[in-house]
């Protein structure tokens, strides 16, 4: 249902004075936030049609320039492939013209279930072709035919199952949380593809015994490629990375950056209950407080491939993900191998604003704890290595072998 140019101006208003209000940096990332409403508000009340509409908001927000911020309409809320079938993709020239690839393809999740890995090429999706700059976009709750082409140039049809999602709030589909192997002797890998769950205990749980089964390996290549981050599982994993009560960085809204703040009086996250009956402690403890929150390592004591880490990332590493990187960089925990990270670490909150449409505000910053803001920025690798498509047709992961040949060389101390 199309608006009336009187309800368009109010529900700008309402998202104008939502944005003023809520965004997390008083200086709106370094731009003139009512300048930017202005220059774009004849242009959005005048929007030929309710799409169009909608197109106009969102982009007038996403002129910030963070992450977590977006504005749409409930009936045409789109969820990105990595939430709905447990897959990302590289675009790629191929030799038709830009192409979509499977890159990170999550074990257990739809796409992983139909057939698709990485390298194929995708090239239609119900039956329309779909190219870069178009986004793959597969709708949650149906069953389509997927077309893809494999190396030897042959096509082939796929039935993609995508299923209903376990959350209105946060629409996403669940592969395998947590996998594990011993690569070689001595050398344990640990992929985690999310961290569901605000407090995490269930993916802690798997992590635990992710690292029970490692325990006799030396050295250990965590996996983090195509993680789209979660909740505050990843503090368990970090956990894991020292044995030490280490401080890792700290959320900080706008309310408390202007009261002004030290870090180390913030309240602390430190611990990760096995037990869900421990979240009515938790909700009491932090459901009323202000969100900005400092992250504590749980002191788990002592492991044998402490010193000896690898962790692989991607551009498709985001958030939570991004913060275990982070922590362990700045506190040499760990070698960073990959590809630089994409920058998504702020918090956003859902807001109603009427007729159907939301808009979404980045609400605090994350920073770690010697003060970096890798918003927009994300985390360069120790040591870059490229995605090669080539080496994945012949059957081969050229990053995670790199990731063993770097952890191998590693004593105690150098890492």
């Amino acid at each position: 249902m199309d608006l009336t140019p009187q309800q368009r101006r109010k529900l700008l208003g309402k998202v104008e004075r939502l944005v003023a209000r809520k965004f997390f940096d008083a200086n709106f990332n370094g731009h003139d936030w009512p300048a930017l409403v202005k220059a774009r508000e004849e242009q959005i009340l005048e929007a030929g049609s309710p799409e169009e509409f909608e197109k106009e908001v969102h982009s007038l927000v996403s002129q910030l320039g963070v992450s977590h911020i977006g504005f749409g309409h409930e009936s045409s809320r789109r969820v990105p492939s990595r939430r709905s079938i447990c897959a990302t993709f590289r675009n790629h020239e191929g030799s038709n013209g830009p192409c979509w690839v499977f890159h990170d393809v999550h074990e257990d999740g739809p796409a992983f279930n139909a057939g698709l890995r990485p390298g194929d090429v995708l090239c239609t999706v119900n039956g329309r072709e779909i190219r870069p700059p178009e986004d793959p976009e597969f709708p949650m709750g149906i069953t389509m035919p997927v077309t893809i082409e494999r190396k030897d140039g042959q096509r082939h049809s796929i039935q993609l199952a995508v299923p209903k999602s376990k959350s209105k709030k946060f629409p996403y589909t669940e592969p395998r949380l947590v996998s594990w192997s011993k690569l070689e002797e001595g050398v344990g890998w640990l992929k985690v593809s999310m961290f569901p769950g605000q407090v995490g205990i269930d993916i802690s749980h798997d992590i635990d015994e992710a690292i029970r089964q490692l325990q006799d390996c030396d050295r250990l290549i965590i996996d983090l490629r195509g993680n789209s981050g979660g909740g505050m599982g990843m503090l368990r994993l970090m956990s894991y990375l020292t044995p030490h009560k280490l401080p890792v960085g700290y959320s900080l809204t706008r309310r408390r950056a202007r009261k002004g703040y030290r870090k180390e009086d913030l309240a602390r996250f430190g611990w990760i209950p096995s037990r869900k009956i421990a979240l009515i402690w938790l909700a009491l403890r932090y459901g009323f407080v202000d969100k900005s929150i400092a992250v504590v390592t749980e002191g788990l004591g002592p492991k044998r491939f402490h010193g000896k880490i690898v962790i692989l990332v991607n551009e498709h590493s985001a958030s939570a993900s991004e913060v275990i990187a982070a922590f362990a960089q700045e506190n040499n925990l760990a070698r960073i191998v990959g590809t630089p990270t994409v920058g998504r670490l702020l918090s956003g909150d859902p807001h109603r604003v009427g007729h159907g449409y939301m808009l979404v505000v980045p609400t605090a910053a994350y920073l770690t704890w010697n003060g970096q803001f890798i918003e927009g920025k994300g985390i360069k690798p120790d040591y870059e290595v490229p995605w090669s498509l080539e080496a994945v047709r012949e059957g081969k992961d050229n990053q995670l072998e790199r990731a063993v040949e770097i952890v191998k060389e590693l004593s105690p101390g150098n890492s």
